[in-house]
């Protein structure tokens, strides 16, 4: 199969890949094609960036060893799975719809799992959140935010998300529930570094009362945490203001 061919064949499906381009140096325009879900790659480009394209989940610019090179990465939308049928997920539902995420809504709650509560999820599933977050099966692309409150629901929620390769994982509550939370879960087996990954209380502090407001919150900390950003003020920041691509 030429490049071409291979590249047409990810662009027509949900595969995963990245495509490099060398654009300076001895080898530019050179290209690679590494293709996640087959473990594979195609090309002339260094075999080398292979290793690199797992980490990688926006498109732009990168530089290897001194050369510069785009990644073009094909594959399906990220995916905001929420826990929990209640307004903010709704909310969270909705703004992560709006850019072009797709939305999940899990609750063992056969009277709040509805399409009515959540009209916003495209999918919506009715199972204990530990093996309804197994059947989904969490990948790099996915955030898990656990709405709860409920700790026979959101902490075996968390084992999963953690132990996953789920890039962001949040939970609502206090301070103080924070704390009793992150001991439930050691005592359930999860790490100490594995917790680290717990964004709890979720989101940036905007000063979030609303359902909506904090579902903005949230989102913006998780597109902070995808890009590879602080979430800090624009004006305190020394890196572009758009990320480069």
């Amino acid at each position: 199969m030429t490049l071409a061919e291979a590249l047409l064949e990810v662009a027509r499906s949900d595969e995963r890949a990245v495509l490099f381009t060398v654009v300076d140096g001895p080898r530019v325009g050179s290209k690679l094609l590494v293709r996640l879900d087959r473990g594979d790659s195609l090309g002339d480009a260094s075999p080398a960036l292979e290793a690199l394209a797992v980490e990688i989940r926006r498109s732009g610019l990168v530089e290897v060893e001194g050369t510069k090179v785009f990644a073009d990465v094909f594959g399906p939308p990220p995916r905001m799975v929420v826990v929990g049928a209640v307004d903010t997920g709704e909310a969270l539902c909705a703004a992560a719809r709006a850019l072009g995420w797709h939305t999940v809504c899990v609750d063992a709650r056969k009277r709040f799992a509805t399409r009515e509560r959540v009209p916003s999820a495209e999918e919506i599933i009715t199972d204990w959140p530990d093996d309804a977050l197994v059947g989904l099966g969490l990948n790099r692309d996915t955030a898990v935010v656990v709405l709860t409150h409920d700790e026979k629901l959101d902490i075996p929620a968390l084992v999963i998300a953690l132990r996953s390769d789920a890039f962001y994982v949040g939970a609502l509550g206090s301070r103080v529930a924070q704390k009793r939370r992150r001991e439930k879960l050691l005592e359930a087996g999860v790490t100490a570094e594995q917790i680290e990954r717990l964004r709890g209380p979720a989101g940036l502090d905007v000063g979030a009362e609303s359902p909506a407001e904090t579902a903005i919150s949230i989102l913006a900390e998780a597109l902070a945490l995808r890009a590879g950003r602080r979430g800090s003020p624009l004006r305190e920041s020394a890196e572009r203001i758009h990320v480069e691509r």
